[in-house]
């Protein structure tokens, strides 16, 4: 990055790569690459993505492609935006493509399916030697695009790399705070799906806002007993990537996870809801590799097992607040269970 600009690509042109690759943009050279080359035109063109963020003004200078190896073979950084299905294939597209060692930064909130693992533990399989990174926050993408103030918490294994990319996505108001807990902020970002999908049980089901409330608190004990277990650092869970995000999912009505729990409470079949999205709702691949996680800890996710149970087991929604409501609590710190 010698006495130039650093160049970014991003690779996803999803709400949120698309909103990721406009703030780069007001910065530095930036591409984003998707898969449509009829939407890439119209990003060049109108400077709007027109399938996720329509009637949303993009960063002029923004450059779209359909081409991957022209997307990442100059870039000096890497920003990773694509589903967590997709990820590992769509490096291994790029491995022999892009410069040695550049920073790779993760945006995707789930885990690999079949293998558990972490987005940047998939990055350093199929990119040994590339520093990973994920970039995590309460992100409604619509409202940042807008200018919307928000944050998020740019995690690096190390603290100046951090510091170093940390110019290339913060803005007056999208601020970026930066930390070198990547498991913390990457766990956080997964298991939060997962936990909207639950209150979107609730709220499908007319529950009401205490138990919205106490639902939202207790996964958010879930999710630092988990987390805490995989490595990540508990007051993590407590900022911006952890509670920070959880309570946006939750609540926003422009949260895909949220959405599916709310559609079921009501009634409607997985299946119809999630044809009617043009969008992934990581939360629903997530939830049985959530579980898997906890049972090989030892660890009590009474909440994200019940999630499990509606999306992959057939158990009716309305069988959900009724077990979690009959198990006896524990203690509200120190207690396993629910």
């Amino acid at each position: 990055m010698r006495g130039r600009n650093p160049k970014v690509a991003v690779l996803g042109g999803g709400t949120w790569g698309t909103t990721v690759a406009s703030i780069a943009a007001r910065k530095t050279p930036t591409v984003l690459w998707l898969r449509d080359p009829e939407i890439a035109k119209a990003i060049n063109e109108t400077h709007q993505n027109p399938r996720y963020l329509a009637g949303f003004d993009l960063t002029p200078s923004l450059r779209a492609t359909a081409d991957l190896v022209e997307a990442v073979e100059e870039a000096d950084m890497l920003v990773a935006g694509v589903p967590s299905q997709y990820l590992r294939g769509v490096l291994e597209r790029v491995a022999e493509h892009i410069r040695p060692f550049i920073p790779v930064v993760s945006l995707v909130k789930g885990l690999e399916q079949g293998s558990c693992k972490r987005m940047t533990e998939v990055i350093g399989e199929v990119l040994p030697g590339h520093p990973a990174g994920v970039l995590s926050g309460p992100n409604i993408a619509r409202e940042v695009v807008q200018g919307l103030s928000a944050a998020a918490t740019l995690a690096m294994p190390d603290h100046r790399g951090a510091q170093a990319l940390q110019g290339l996505v913060h803005t007056s108001r999208y601020r970026v705070y930066t930390s070198e807990d990547v498991i913390g902020v990457e766990i956080a970002g997964a298991l939060k799906n997962v936990f909207a999908i639950a209150v979107g049980f609730g709220d499908g089901l007319g529950a009401g806002d205490n138990t919205r409330a106490m639902v939202i608190t207790r996964s958010l004990h879930e999710l630092t007993r988990l987390g805490v277990a995989l490595g990540g650092q508990a007051e993590t869970f407590a900022g911006l990537a952890g509670m920070g995000d959880l309570i946006v999912t939750c609540v926003s009505p422009h949260s895909r996870n949220r959405r599916v729990g709310v559609e079921l409470g009501r009634g409607r079949p997985l299946d119809e809801i999630l044809a009617s999205m043009n969008q992934v709702a990581e939360g629903v691949r997530s939830a049985a590799e959530v579980v898997k996680l906890a049972a090989g800890k030892g660890i009590e996710m009474p909440i994200a097992r019940e999630v499990d149970a509606v999306l992959n087991h057939r158990q009716p929604v309305e069988e959900t607040y009724r077990g979690l409501l009959s198990v006896t609590p524990g203690h509200e710190v120190y207690g396993e269970a629910w």
